[in-house]
């Protein structure tokens, strides 16, 4: 399988495509293409957020699945987060693609929980975080599903997590990116919003046990 992934740079996405490339063909876009990351089985491409909907469609062919791991950190929350984001969506449905596996933030398609724990402090991500779930949920037809994790930890993976998730916990970035490689191999999580963090639940029980 070919699969892109944009925000390849990022935290998780640079751990996300040497994840990928044991199984499959990956290219690794990004603005800034990193020549450093010397992972077989992937080659860097240029992808601009900022570009529009046919450059970026240009960067997809031949793509069978795309994950969209990309954030500006606060920084262009509307032309990355939210804009770019839906720019993605529309040129892959410009060129075909269905298979889409979006990043996104917990609990950022329920503002009512806004006001709690570290949440309280990233209103205006969790703005642009919801209209591009919104956008994808109801505007598209791809095959989405989009994963809601917690806050991201520099911590050891375990491979376990709770789907029931009823408070914003924390997640080892390296389980949010096993549950991201999961997810391609599992068509259960196609047309689901997955919210979670860190558990006692191996991550393909959890996944198999989504309804």
């Amino acid at each position: 399988m070919k699969v892109l992934v944009i925000g390849a740079n990022g935290r998780v996405g640079s751990l996300l495509v040497a994840r990928l490339a044991a199984q499959h063909q990956v290219l690794a876009g990004s603005r800034n293409p990193n020549s450093e990351n010397k992972v077989d089985n992937f080659e860097h491409l240029f992808i601009d957020l900022l570009s529009d909907v046919d450059a970026i469609a240009e960067s997809m062919s031949g793509i069978d699945a795309i994950y969209f791991v990309s954030g500006s950190r606060g920084k262009n929350l509307l032309q990355v987060d939210l804009h770019g984001a839906i720019k993605t969506m529309q040129a892959a449905e410009k060129v075909g693609v269905k298979r889409y596996i979006m990043l996104s933030s917990v609990f950022a398609l329920q503002p009512e929980h806004w006001k709690e724990s570290f949440l309280k402090d990233l209103t205006d991500y969790n703005i642009a975080k919801h209209y591009a779930d919104l956008y994808l949920t109801t505007q598209t037809q791809l095959d989405y599903t989009i994963l809601q994790p917690g806050a991201l930890k520099e911590e050891q993976g375990t491979g376990r997590i709770e789907t029931n998730v009823i408070s914003a916990g924390s997640n080892s970035i390296s389980n949010v990116v096993d549950t991201l490689v999961a997810i391609l191999e599992n068509d259960l999580t196609i047309g689901k919003v997955i919210l979670i963090h860190d558990g006692n639940t191996p991550i393909d029980e959890a996944l198999n046990q989504l309804r």
